[in-house]
């Protein structure tokens, strides 16, 4: 399941980007999973695509996949607010 941006989530998260501050976006859009992180999320991918995650994997991969869309979602729109910084 893909987060996709909405207006009703635009409504939801347009106010907290917009209450950032330059440091936060700018933290925001830096952000990253620890390498850790990243070869978990890598390894329950592969099983995924070979259909070889049990229910718990499964889960724990949705659940992490909607967390990286809510993530990236953040990022664009501290984007877009620094860029707005930027213009001014």
């Amino acid at each position: 399941m893909k987060i996709a941006e909405t207006p009703a989530l635009d409504r939801l998260l347009d106010p907290l980007a917009r209450s950032l501050s330059p440091a936060a976006a700018r933290a925001i859009v830096n952000f990253r999973a620890d390498a850790a992180t990243r070869a978990h999320i890598a390894e329950l991918a592969e099983k995924c695509n070979e259909g070889q995650l049990t229910p718990h994997e499964r889960a724990e991969y949705e659940t992490l996949v909607r967390g990286i869309d809510f993530i990236t979602i953040l990022q664009s729109k501290a984007r877009r607010l620094l860029g707005s910084c930027r213009k001014r």
